[in-house]
Parts: structure tokens; sequence; C-alpha cells
């Protein structure tokens, strides 16, 4: 068979995948992407299940998301304050990105899913490229420490405690095996002032079972130094037709919800790895966490920025909100809110 005729026999089958990869969504391309720039030890193509495949498309429908609302706010500035790179996936860093998706998605985080993780863009200087860093939300942490944590408890209950409570804990000692608590909600309608909450561990074998008790002085040094006053209360700038006024105003904030959110960064923050648990995704977020986000990040405040009071249902949303919000802060104020205060 000539030459010629070996290569028209070949052209419909270049033909029909030259169709197939036009006929990718962008979701479908992005997840060949990470495929491509993530593989297994040996250089094999990394093999996913239907659920890891769909996660990576959900965090191409989150990080799509994400982009076109910063884009949106890009977009709004003065272009005095405006930064010229636009919120665009031509300007992603996807190498990186595509590392921490697969790692991610295999630890089963879901950025759909409230609360599980969620995805901050910040302007890398030296590459005039957008990284993607990942702040991992409490039901992502509980997800991690329950897979990868040495000795993790089988249940956790959490609760507030406010002034009309009655509260007595039980710690363990030479004549009590058993760590407990007494707790008694006297008013359901009107508890008192905040004072702090708890949360008990709780172990197939009771011995184990253990009661951390937080006061408020206790979970208000945890509040990031860059925390909106919407969130946890205080004064904010007043603004009048997108213009500071010189003056403060008082922001109610969400204190019981911040309360709760921070007592179960707490817990699931404080359970150990198991160093025989650990595998080469844990180990990319490791990394992730140990990497410093560079300090030549440029966008500023924007002076556009909390103009609007946030209402909120539940203490989901609170969480969701507070990460999006992050969209438009500095390099040092992305690092203060991964951190939520200092090391538990």
């Amino acid at each position: 068979m000539s030459e010629n005729n070996t290569q028209l026999e070949k052209a419909p089958e270049n033909t029909s995948l030259a169709n197939q990869e036009k006929t990718l969504s962008p979701s479908e391309k992005f997840t060949q992407t990470v495929l491509k720039e993530f593989h297994n030890p040996g250089s094999e193509p990394l093999e996913l299940t239907n659920f890891q495949r769909k996660l990576i498309n959900n965090y191409f429908i989150k990080l799509d998301s994400v982009l076109i609302d910063s884009e949106v706010k890009r977009m709004s500035k003065s272009e005095q304050y405006r930064d010229p790179l636009a919120f665009a996936w031509g300007n992603v860093n996807l190498r990186k990105l595509s590392r921490d998706v697969v790692a991610y998605s295999m630890i089963g985080l879901d950025p759909l899913q409230k609360n599980h993780i969620n995805p901050i863009p910040y302007k890398n200087g030296k590459t005039n490229k957008y990284d993607i860093t990942f702040i991992e939300g409490f039901n992502g942490l509980e997800i991690k420490a329950k897979k990868y944590g040495f000795d993790a408890p089988d249940e956790v209950l959490f609760e507030l405690k406010y002034s009309t409570d009655k509260f007595k804990s039980f710690k363990k000692n030479i004549n009590n095996k058993i760590e407990s608590y007494d707790f008694e909600i006297i008013d359901d309608f009107n508890r008192g002032e905040l004072q702090g909450g708890f949360y008990y561990m709780m172990y197939e074998n009771k011995e184990k079972n253990k009661l951390v008790v937080l006061n408020r002085e206790q979970i208000e040094k945890r509040i990031p130094e860059y925390a909106s006053a919407e969130f946890w209360g205080g004064e904010k700038d007043e603004y009048q037709n997108g213009k500071k006024t010189g003056k403060k105003i008082k922001v109610e904030g969400w204190e019981e919800e911040m309360f709760m959110k921070t007592l179960k960064r707490h817990c699931w923050n404080s359970i150990n790895i198991d160093s025989q648990k650990i595998d080469d995704y844990l180990m990319q977020i490791i990394t992730n966490e140990n990497d410093k986000v560079p300090t030549e990040v440029a966008e500023k405040i924007s002076q556009h920025a909390n103009k609007e009071e946030i209402g909120f249902e539940n203490i989901s949303d609170v969480d969701y909100e507070e990460v999006k919000n992050v969209v438009e802060v500095s390099a040092e104020e992305v690092r203060e809110f991964a951190n939520e205060g200092p090391s538990f």
C-alpha cells in the first residue's frame, strides 16, 4: 500500500480526534489539563473515579464563577485603582492549580459544598499571572481530619454557652474515668450574653472522651487581624455615594455564627496527622500550607470594598461569604485569613 493511501486511511481517524477536541466542553478541557499536569509515580497517567472526575468538574465550575465575579469587581473600579491583568483563564497559573485540584479532589473536598474549600485568586508579581490559593472551611477540615487524623473522634458535639445556661465540667481523674459535663439551657428564648462555647469529642472507648472549653477571651483572640466587622461585629467606615465620609458606623455582625465556626475549626485543627496515613495528595496540601503567599502580591484593598451590608441565614452562608469577600484583599490579608489567628 502506498504512503499516500496510508495517509488517507489515517485521515478520518485524525479528523475524528480533532472533532472530539472541538466538542469538548470547557470543564472537560480543564479536566484534561489537570490529568496532564499530575501523574502517578512512574509517569503513569492518573486514573480517576467518576466521583473524582465530578469533583474536578466542580472545581472548574467554582473557579470559573470566582474569576467572573472577580473580573466584574476589577472592571467596576476606576482606572486609577484597576489592575491591568484581567481575571481570565489565560492569566491563571494552571500548572500549580492542576496539582492542587487533584490533591484536594482526591481527599474529597468539594468546592460546591458549603464550608468545604474556597478558591482565592491573587496576582503573583513574578509571573504576572493569578495563582489560586485554597482556604479550607470547617467541614473540609473535618473531612481531612477524619481521613488522615491520628485517633480522630467518632462524633463531636458543639455548643455555645450563654450567661443563663448552666454548665459544669467533670474532668477525668483517679475517681472519674470518663471526662464529661452537665449542660442545661434554662431559658431557650432569652439565654443572655454569649460567654463562649465548648465541644465534646466522643469515642467508642468512652475513657478517651475529651471536653474542650473556650471562653469569650479565648475565642476573641483568634479573630483574624483583618476580620470584617460585618462578620465579627464592631465598627466600619461609612460610605456615601461610593466615598468614605470619615465616620464610623456600628455593625452588629454575626457573633454566634462566628463563635461556632471558631469552635469547629479549633476542634478539627487540633487533631494530629497520622504519619502512616500521609500520601502524595496530603503532602501537596502540606506544602501549600507551608508556602507563604508572595509579599509582592499587588492588589490593595479596594476603596469600594465592603460598602454594603451582607445578610446571612445561617453559619454556612457566613463562612462562604466571608471567604468570598477576601478576593478584594492584599497578600497580607489572605495570609492572615488563611491562618485564622494563632495556630490551634
